[in-house]
């Protein structure tokens, strides 16, 4: 089963995330940077800190608690110590561009929590070789949104129809390291289809991938027990359909590859015009 991951710093939600089956609830400190990048774009800009790590850990029985920090900066090791202090199990690491950044980001751990690297910049993936061979990376996750600015990208998705998340997916089994990417909305939402985004997650080895606004966006739906409708039948599906596909035939997923590059073209085409 894929790990499911949901970002969130409210306790209700946390707690119906928890109960339903999410193997991580992410608390993301990451403010740095991420106005000038995404300020043009309908993404989460976070609000969370580092008080919320103790308060929401404290409903979770089940889930692991992740936190992704601020990119590398002079206030690195303090908000490293801190995370780690209020009790984070894993530490997630954005917007690195070389091997120094990561190799400061795995000393200030020291091995006290799971590392991840978030690769979403081009400068990270040119140096994919170089930084992998560190020692002290746990796991790693491939963050569609900024990588697909960085590359210059009109369309986040084309990252995977021009064979770039398939190449670092295929580097990062070679060196059997845990590895997702991007995010899933509920089935039924989004131009692109949920479950063709699901099936080539299984056919490329992901491991995980977080439940997207678009699953349960919070900030608009405020009733709890419809929070939890919506966790309840979301999660269901995407068990259910990992069950189903899982019997597939290899020709399932070559054909579901073909469709969904084919999609992801026509409409990254249809945004250059």
């Amino acid at each position: 089963m894929i790990e499911l991951m949901f970002i969130t710093n409210d306790i209700r939600v946390a707690q119906i995330a928890d109960e339903n089956g999410v193997e991580r609830v992410w608390i993301d400190l990451e403010i740095l940077g991420k106005q000038e990048r995404q300020g043009h774009m309908d993404s989460v800009k976070s609000q969370h800190h580092i008080e919320d790590i103790i308060t929401v850990k404290s409903v979770l029985k089940t889930s692991k608690l992740q936190v992704r920090i601020n990119p590398i900066n002079k206030d690195s090791q303090q908000e490293i110590e801190k995370v780690i202090a209020a009790g984070a199990d894993i530490i997630m690491l954005p917007m690195f561009k070389t091997v120094q950044e990561v190799e400061c980001f795995l000393e200030y751990v020291s091995g006290r929590a799971t590392t991840v690297l978030l690769f979403e910049t081009r400068e990270s993936v040119e140096q994919l070789a170089e930084i992998l061979n560190l020692d002290g990376i746990d796991e790693v996750h491939i963050g569609l949104n900024d990588l697909h600015l960085s590359y210059h990208l009109k369309f986040m998705f084309e990252l995977l129809s021009n064979g770039c998340v398939e190449s670092l997916c295929k580097y990062f089994h070679k060196k059997g390291i845990p590895y997702g990417f991007g995010g899933i909305g509920r089935f039924g939402t989004g131009i692109i289809s949920p479950q063709q985004i699901l099936a080539e997650h299984i056919r490329l080895g992901s491991r995980r991938v977080i439940l997207s606004r678009s699953f349960c966006n919070t900030q608009q739906e405020r009733n709890v027990d419809r929070i939890r409708d919506i966790f309840k039948k979301g999660i269901d599906e995407i068990r259910e359909y990992e069950r189903r596909v899982s019997q597939e035939s290899e020709f399932f997923f070559e054909h579901n590859k073909t469709e969904l590059y084919g999609q992801i073209r026509d409409i990254a085409k249809k945004m250059e015009n």
